[in-house]
């Protein structure tokens, strides 16, 4: 990993862990008052496992509530209606449960992906699987030796053994385009942007052979196309705003473009409209296919239901 990408990825997991924190100190005291362990699930299993949540404005759930699970009506919990709400899960039998402490248990996130799925948009379902599959895979006991696209694979696997329930067709479809490698939700969200415009798929925090900063941390990119020397880096508000950071970024894409890459930049901006994804997927592709590479290059881009169908076509 760069120190760019090592930065963001840093920056992000202190405030999952500071996040993750405050909900165990919330889950337990619930148990508590309780006097019983409890299973949380949704939002709330994802913060107790470090993953990053879906954007507010995208999610039809509530994120501020501590969310528990049982498998029946029978052994739903009641508790305070203010804080706590309560699902029922009937997979939760059989699923598997991570223990946080005596009081505190979580659904497994594979679950918890296909939980989400009546509650959020596509685009938000697809992210959120990335997350999760780079979140399982960098963590040695929930890992069990499998690599992230193994992880990948056994999401699909235990989605689609799931008996039907809400969002099960919504989640078949997503599986489709859940990808292993990405390191941020931004990350997530410019792969599925520059694919909606049918930009060949790239590789995902790519690491440069022999190309390493003076550390000899070794340099990778964000999203990239080796064969043609092409890559696109999303740059977060820290990357002008941070002094150091930009003075990584410098030294980095200068060392780059002397070994003969071309960068393209990504911000928020350029996820912002429409227009502005379409520009920037424009400019990329052209520059893809001056280098040689072969695809058909929409200008209106497709829907994500589009996108997921000619993937399973594939």
């Amino acid at each position: 990993m760069n120190s760019t990408t090592n930065a963001n990825s840093s920056s992000m997991k202190e405030n999952l862990k500071v996040r993750r924190d405050q909900t165990i100190e919330q889950c337990t005291q619930e148990a508590r008052q309780l006097n019983r362990k409890l299973l949380f699930g949704m939002t709330t299993s994802l913060a107790l496992q470090c993953v990053p949540l879906p954007r507010m404005q995208e999610c039809a759930l509530d994120t501020t509530m501590l969310h528990t699970i049982a498998y029946s009506k029978e052994r739903r919990i009641r508790a305070h209606e203010s804080t706590v709400k309560a699902h029922i899960w009937k997979p939760a039998s059989h699923a598997e449960k991570i223990r946080v402490n005596n009081f505190v248990w979580a659904l497994d996130l594979f679950h918890v992906w296909a939980q989400m799925a009546k509650h959020l948009s596509m685009r938000s379902l697809i992210v959120l699987g990335d997350s999760i599959v780079t979140v399982v895979a960098s963590q040695p006991k929930l890992a069990c030796n499998r690599t992230a696209e193994t992880v990948c694979r056994d999401l699909g696997e235990c989605v689609r053994a799931l008996p039907p329930f809400k969002g099960k067709r919504t989640c078949l479809m997503a599986l489709a385009l859940v990808s292993a490698g990405s390191a941020s939700p931004q990350e997530s969200g410019l792969r599925l942007a520059l694919a909606a415009h049918g930009v060949p798929q790239p590789a995902m925090n790519y690491a440069v052979p022999d190309a390493s900063f003076g550390s000899g941390v070794q340099m990778t990119l964000d999203l990239a196309w080796p064969e043609y020397k092409i890559a696109v880096e999303y740059d977060g508000e820290q990357h002008r705003t941070d002094q150091k950071q930009w003075s990584r970024d410098h030294d980095k894409r200068g060392m780059l473009l002397s070994h003969g890459w071309r960068i393209f930049t990504a911000t928020a901006t350029t996820l912002a409209s429409d227009d502005s994804r379409a520009e920037f997927a424009f400019r990329l592709a052209r520059a893809l296919s001056a280098a040689g590479a072969q695809f058909d290059f929409r200008l209106n881009a497709m829907s994500l239901e589009q996108l997921s169908a000619a993937v399973r076509k594939l």
